[in-house]
């Protein structure tokens, strides 16, 4: 790629404490997940990246502190489409908007999900979101799953994008998930810290995975909030961001979250398998019981901390209803 292939505008990052060690090349592939690896080595290949103000080569380690500065490549993408579908908001103003995403709702465009996103919904309904992710994701700063539900927090310009990366960057964002599990954990509350990294022959799947190239360190809180014969209710609260990070480390643990099809083994759960003794084959659930329920982080714009909560929605509720009514302890 050549110099003049390069957009005009640099972005500047700080490495916090999760990029400590990280290739270069790695560290803003994690950053700007519509480029491929290939395509920003070429980019620092090219010029383009500077860490520190020096042009480095992209096995270069990284520390604590350092300023990389990138003119982010093109992607030749097309942008989502809007479409009118209808939002949960729970928060919207100049800088950013918090939505609370229902299940089985794609966040971004990708292979198999080129309709119905959250993005193209934004598309529809805001007149500007950020650019900062490309132009497949508008105003998107971080993820949920498909079927996980709950606050996700979208970026109406540049300069808001920016501070909230490096706030999700440095930790400094308070995340709550709430997960009915099959099985009881031992503990009432624990540090989950556990390495993960990509599966080594799943595709689609993350592993607890120690000394391997994708491997990061991962930590999640827990507490138990409420115990079912054969479930329980789970506040986990992720200290990192990675990957299917509360699920996997609620599985590792022997506590799986409820029809989560990749770590638990089964997609769905029914009436009867609660209700002891009764069949009953209406499904009660068919998506992961996971609902990011809680985001706390400092407005972009006014300096002052800001909290988004999202009710618990329906499909869980009812879950909760039929245990407390059949498997309360």
């Amino acid at each position: 790629m050549a110099a003049d292939e390069l957009s005009d505008a640099p972005v500047e990052l700080v490495v916090g404490v999760a990029g400590v060690g990280q290739r270069l090349d790695a560290y803003l592939a994690e950053h700007f997940p519509r480029h491929s690896r290939v395509q920003l080595r070429r980019a620092i290949s090219a010029g383009g990246v500077t860490v520190d103000g020096k042009h480095l080569k992209a096995a270069y380690r990284l520390q604590l502190g350092q300023r990389v500065t990138i003119v982010v490549p093109e992607v030749p993408r097309q942008r989502p489409q809007p479409e009118d579908i209808p939002l949960d908001v729970l928060y919207e103003d100049d800088w950013l908007m918090a939505v609370n995403k229902p299940p089985n709702m794609v966040v971004h465009p990708a292979r198999g999900h080129w309709k119905g996103t959250l993005a193209s919904a934004l598309a529809h309904h805001c007149d500007q979101l950020s650019t900062i992710g490309g132009p497949a994701r508008p105003g998107i700063v971080h993820r949920l799953d498909r079927d996980t539900s709950g606050v996700i927090v979208v970026a109406k310009n540049d300069r808001a994008h920016l501070d909230l990366t490096a706030q999700f960057e440095r930790r400094t964002t308070q995340k709550e998930y709430l997960a009915i599990v099959v099985g009881s954990p031992d503990r009432d509350r624990d540090i989950i810290a556990q390495p993960i990294g990509v599966h080594p022959y799943q595709r689609e799947k993350m592993a607890i995975r120690a000394g391997h190239a994708t491997t990061r360190q991962a930590e999640t809180f827990y507490e138990v909030q409420r115990r079912f014969r054969g479930f329980a209710l789970i506040r986990a609260q992720p200290k990192t961001g990675r990957t299917h990070q509360i699920r996997l480390h609620l599985a590792h643990v022997g506590c799986p979250v409820l029809c989560d099809r990749l770590y638990g083994g089964r997609a769905q759960i029914t009436l009867g398998e609660i209700v002891t003794g009764r069949e009953d084959e209406h499904v009660l659930l068919a998506r992961q019981a996971l609902h990011a329920r809680r985001i706390k982080l400092v407005h972009p714009g006014t300096g002052c901390e800001i909290e988004f909560t999202a009710p618990l929605p329906d499909d869980l509720a009812a879950v909760l209803r039929e245990l407390e009514k059949h498997r309360g302890e």
